[in-house]
């Protein structure tokens, strides 16, 4: 092989060396974050957000970015993790919560495993309740009324009332749960798909047309469901109201979510007609909340769960006024765009709140169970 073949190969290696250096250096520079004037038009949505963006990046890419920072990795993150808390509490509340207390499941009962004679208990119990004649019959047949008749004058006077009062409904009807796990499963959808639509939507315009929609379809789906726990169990006795307010808000909920379906729902400029929408839809539970508490005035459960519902509404109403508002970016552009920007606080704002009603909604279920209608 002569000089010049070999210098022609050496200059071909060289060339190619060079070449998948700079395939190399253009996929790193390809999916470097930018800023947003170098947005399209469709990732554009808060102007105080000055950089950190991903745009238009491969499927592969964007889900990867999900363990990579910029300025939506917070968004993922506070949803995607707030869906698997409200997982863990779905199947706590499943497991943990009976859907009836019989004679079978006493042992399992809080407020009985707290007490220290609790085998006492146990054996006047069972004592008293195979005096009771027709005990199958009762459950069916007669009222909660009787059935803590029979218990007052057969257990001891000690402990009479407290049991009689606990067990009888309970025996007798169990509450339906389907309200509360309604709740949960709207609060799991809006929370995914929250976390879903920030991680894909910078891939195409059309993936951010689709994501977008599921994203306000959750929302609606969160504010809806949350209507269930309260209007069922403050209403249950009540079947007109119930079926009344129940009806309503799911009909405002599909409308909703055919508003947001409309493409010009999404410009920038809807931002605070979109946060009004939301807000309308949560403030119209003030009259089921009113409504019930003229029913049931002076009984303890009714302002227990009505202050949990008023710091529900609370958080809702900071986060949805953050989130129009764009506070704190617009104070300081530029300085918020990896954390605390407005829609970061919206969605912990929006956890905390789905998390407020989840503890209003263990106390409905505490108290309807007890005392039924």
């Amino acid at each position: 092989m002569g000089a010049e073949d070999s210098n022609l190969m050496e200059n071909e290696g060289g060339c190619r060396g060079r070449e998948g250096k700079g395939r190399r250096l253009w996929k790193k520079v390809k999916y470097q974050l930018v800023e947003y004037h170098s947005l399209p038009g469709y990732l554009r949505d808060n102007e105080y957000i000055l950089g950190h963006y991903r745009s238009e990046w491969p499927i592969k890419q964007v889900l990867l970015s999900m363990f990579t920072i910029h300025n939506e990795t917070l968004n993922v993150w506070t949803h995607l993790v707030g869906f698997f808390i409200f997982l863990a509490l779905t199947i706590y509340t499943a497991m943990k919560i009976p859907k009836v207390v019989d004679l079978n499941s006493l042992q399992h009962f809080p407020d009985i495993l707290m007490k220290p004679d609790l085998q006492k208990l146990q054996s006047e119990l069972l004592t008293c309740l195979p005096s009771i004649p027709d005990l199958h019959r009762l459950r069916e047949e007669i009222s909660s009324w009787h059935l803590k008749e029979y218990l007052y004058n057969c257990l001891p006077h000690s402990v009479k009332e407290d049991l009689a009062n606990m067990i009888a409904p309970l025996m007798i009807r169990p509450i339906t749960r389907w309200p509360f796990f309604a709740f949960l499963g709207g609060a799991m959808f809006c929370l995914l798909a929250s976390s879903i639509c920030h991680l894909l939507s910078c891939h195409s315009e059309r993936m951010a047309y689709i994501m977008l929609r599921l994203d306000y379809a959750g929302i609606a789906a969160l504010i809806s469901t949350s209507f269930y726990p309260p209007v069922y169990y403050s209403f249950m006795c009540y079947p007109f109201f119930c079926n009344l307010y129940l009806g309503f808000i799911t009909v405002l909920g599909i409308a909703t979510i055919l508003v947001s379906l409309l493409p010009v729902f999404q410009n920038p400029e809807f931002r605070t007609i979109r946060a009004s929408l939301f807000f309308g839809m949560g403030l119209s539970g003030a009259a089921p909340i009113l409504h019930k508490l003229y029913l049931f005035w002076g009984q303890p459960e009714v302002f227990h769960t009505t202050g949990y519902e008023i710091l529900m509404g609370v958080l809702y109403g900071i986060g949805a006024l953050v989130y129009a508002t764009r506070i704190p970016e617009r104070w300081m552009p530029g300085k918020f765009d990896i954390a605390g920007h407005s829609h970061q606080l919206f969605h912990i704002l929006v956890v905390a709140g789905a998390y407020v009603h989840y503890r209003a909604g263990l106390v409905y279920l505490r108290w309807r169970d007890l005392q039924g209608c």
